[in-house]
């Protein structure tokens, strides 16, 4: 099982070293999760599974102390790029949510934007999470629900390419119950509430081109499939376009997703 592991969170690093492109699409969504978490002043912040720093930069723009760690050096650099350009101070490190290279009780708020739901072990993540966050701190995270767009979206990859037996899938993360269970005993007071972006696009095929080229699993299905099966390759870029179709309007694409806010016991 560790080496099922290891693997997987190497196709993932890999995978999401592209992701840069879709940083403009996420940033709207880093303020709304920045203020949901309610960020503030000399507050030290942990953004877990960093990206390119929207999160991060967001929330030390409002005057917090922030650490931001990703498992891809890619993101990471982009990410310090971006903090030089908006001239804040954020501590950039490599690091995996499963094995959080921090103290206990280190930070006040820990967040997640579309990140921690990657974890192949769910549990181990959030218990990470949690033994960094102080007592009565606030963990927050942006997740994607299954019935909606990207959730949708999401699941028909595992009917073309399946994913490795034994590990949840994401977007459990986006079920409130599943949520709550998960989070049990060990969290109060949590909070539920739906953000929207709108992400312009030409056409849904213009959209799902710029999401193949960019997000990890995706990039990984259309190289499997592109090399052994090219006719079950275009039969899921149809289904692909038809789901993204209904939620098309106007040349924006419209995403909705979950936010979770809730405090340490």
């Amino acid at each position: 099982m560790a080496d099922a592991i290891a693997e997987f969170k190497q196709i993932q690093k890999d995978g999401w070293a592209h992701f840069a492109p879709l940083e403009a699409i996420t940033t709207a969504a880093a303020a709304r999760l920045v203020g949901h978490a309610g960020v503030g002043q000399g507050v030290r912040v942990l953004d877990v599974g960093c990206g390119t720093g929207v999160v991060a930069i967001t929330a030390a723009r409002r005057g917090a102390r922030v650490t931001g760690v990703d498992l891809t050096p890619q993101l990471l650099n982009r990410a310090r790029e971006n903090g030089v350009l908006a001239q804040v101070e954020v501590e950039w490190r490599e690091a995996d949510v499963e094995e959080l290279p921090f103290g206990d009780e280190q930070f006040d708020i820990v967040l997640s934007q579309f990140a921690h739901m990657f974890a192949p072990r769910p549990e181990v993540a959030l218990h990470q999470m949690l033994r960094t966050l102080k007592r009565d701190g606030t963990i927050a995270f942006s997740t994607w629900p299954p019935e909606l767009l990207v959730g949708r979206t999401m699941a028909l990859g595992p009917r073309y390419l399946p994913a490795p037996p034994g590990f949840a899938s994401p977007l459990l993360w986006g079920d409130p119950s599943v949520i709550r269970e998960r989070l049990g005993n060990a969290v109060k007071e949590v909070v539920f509430d739906r953000g929207r972006m709108l992400v312009p696009a030409l056409s849904p095929q213009h959209f799902r081109a710029t999401i193949e080229r960019s997000a990890g699993p995706l990039i990984k299905l259309v190289e499997v499939l592109g090399a052994k099966d090219p006719d079950r390759l275009k039969t899921f870029r149809q289904e692909f376009d038809a789901i993204v179709a209904e939620y098309f309007e106007d040349n924006l694409v419209r995403q909705d997703y979950l936010l979770t806010r809730g405090r340490k016991i």
